[in-house]
This record gives C-alpha cells, sequence and structure tokens, in this order.
C-alpha cells in the first residue's frame, strides 16, 4: 500500500487518482500507525510551511515518519511536502522542518516575476536521476508556489528550474525524493515520474 498522508493540508485526491491510475494501491491515510505496512509514502502539500509542521506535528506524523525513513521505506515529497524535507523555511516568520535535506525555504526574489509562480516551466536535468528516468531535459511540469529550496548540497539537485533565479524543483537523496512542481498534474511525463517512483519501491522490496 502507497500511503498518501493526511495531515489536514493538502489536496490529496489528485495525487491518488494519478497513482491508481498506474495500477498502483494507494490509500489516504489519517492514522500514523497506518506507515508501519506501508510500501511506499507520499506527502503533498498545499498551503504554508509553519501550519504544516504544526499539523504533523500535533497529529502525531513526526516519529513514525522518520522510523519509516530510516527503515528504508521510499518517500516523495511533492510540493510543499519537498519543502518539508529542509531545515527550515522564512514563510512567515522562521520555522523549523523535518531536517533531512540540509537547507532553507526562501521566498522569491521580487524581480523573479509574478509571485506565486503558477504554470508550466521547464525541468534542468542536473543528474542520472531515477526518479526523472525517461524524462528528457527541458520538460516542462506544473508549478504553484511562492518559495524554493535552496539545497546546501548541489548533489541532492537532480532538477532545477528557473525562475528569476535557478533552484532545485527535483530532490534525491536514498530513499528520499521531492518534487517541487506537481507531478500528478504534469501531464505523461508527470505520469511517468509517478511510475518511477513505483519501480523503485518494488525494487527497495527485493
Amino acid at each position: 500500500m502507497i500511503a498518501i498522508i493526511d495531515y489536514g493540508m493538502s489536496n490529496l485526491r489528485s495525487v491518488r487518482h494519478a497513482f491508481e491510475y498506474l495500477g498502483a494501491d494507494a490509500r489516504i491515510v489519517d492514522s500514523p500507525a497506518t506507515l508501519k505496512n506501508a510500501r511506499a509514502m507520499v506527502l503533498p502539500g498545499d498551503g504554508a510551511f509553519g501550519p504544516a509542521m504544526e499539523n504533523l506535528r500535533a497529529r502525531g506524523w513526526l516519529e513514525p515518519m522518520y522510523d519509516a525513513i530510516a527503515r528504508g521505506v521510499p518517500f516523495l515529497g511533492i510540493c510543499l511536502g519537498m519543502q518539508l524535507l529542509f531545515d527550515s523555511s522564512q514563510e512567515r516568520g522562521e520555522h523549523r522542518g523535518l531536517g533531512i535535506l540540509r537547507g532553507r525555504v526562501k521566498k522569491f526574489p521580487r524581480d523573479a516575476g509574478k509571485i506565486p509562480q503558477i504554470g508550466w516551466n521547464q525541468l534542468r536535468v542536473h543528474s542520472d536521476s531515477k526518479f526523472l528516468a525517461g524524462v528528457k531535459d527541458g520538460t516542462y511540469a506544473y508549478f504553484v508556489h511562492s518559495y524554493f529550496c535552496e539545497a546546501e548540497d548541489a548533489a541532492v539537485i537532480a532538477a532545477s528550474t528557473e525562475y528569476g533565479i535557478a533552484y532545485a524543483s527535483v530532490v534525491e537523496y536514498g530513499n528520499v525524493w521531492g518534487a517541487q512542481f506537481h507531478p500528478e498534474k504534469s501531464g505523461a511525463d508527470g505520469l511517468r515520474m509517478l511510475g518511477n517512483f513505483l519501480a523503485l519501491v518494488e525494487r527497495s522490496e527485493k
């Protein structure tokens, strides 16, 4: 079962529908105990960083999530879910994140363009990413966000995107992946990425 984590901040159904379209057993779960038997975890996200972390903490998700990641369970963060992987965010004050990846979440500079960035933008593929297997450099994905991830370790950046500045749009670290855009809303290429994630889940179980 692919556990899509419901922590009160997300548009969950489109993510579930995309995985179901690919033939996966994906379920929206609201109990942290379900992670003990999950094949993989998906953390989508819409909204602000601080309230998202508060909800994860208050609903008891943090320790089960950390435990599952430590066991090697594949994890995918989408949009805000990717941002939460980092140490901190400056969105509406200073907030601590999950700290799985070193770095900060920062607001786009004023001259970057219209904020939030809403719409299609290109991916510049940096590495031999398993999540991006078969996805061409320059592929377009669908973004909705006002803040970007500034990773301290360039090695975790699998793809970047330009919007006034260049920023990490896909990250990859061990059994943890993150996409700043919405793969479930990014057409055939987005479905390919989610299919790649499912293949990684199967590989992790062998």
